[in-house]
């Protein structure tokens, strides 16, 4: 499981005032209870122009990049990290980690997520836009 930990991004918004993800599609490849964590590991697509939508995570998440390029942006509005094929990110867990996830690429981005998260917890918590002048 350690081997998996690399990459991490979030999906499907739930609030009215989220911002939707868009052209994100992910599938659980493994996934185990310990204790009273939760770890599943995910393949995320996200299409060409796809967007996560705003969220955060009520847990660690570990990934790495498969394909293609992915930009990532925090609460600020500024990037806080461009990852390319082979490359890792770490999204650190609580409201005040809120960030989002694009593909301003021309190929699909393909990512493997290890989700670290207390039992039972969603994937991710939608947010709204913090003020960005995109989504």
């Amino acid at each position: 499981m350690a081997a998996a930990a690399t990459v991490a991004l979030a999906l499907f918004p739930a609030a009215a005032s989220a911002t939707p993800a868009t052209g994100v599609s992910a599938t659980v490849l493994y996934q185990r209870t310990v204790g009273d964590q939760d770890y599943i590991l995910r393949e995320i697509t996200i299409e060409p122009g796809g967007s996560t939508g705003w969220h955060y995570h009520d847990g660690t998440l570990y990934g790495v990049v498969r394909q293609g390029t992915l930009s990532h942006f925090d609460a600020t509005c500024a990037s806080d990290g461009v990852y390319r094929k082979g490359q890792a990110i770490v999204e650190p867990s609580g409201a005040d980690q809120v960030h989002i996830g694009q593909n301003r690429g021309d190929r699909p981005v393909i990512l493997e997520v290890l989700y670290v998260l207390p039992h039972g917890a969603p994937f991710s918590v939608d947010a709204p836009n913090p003020g960005c002048d995109f989504e």
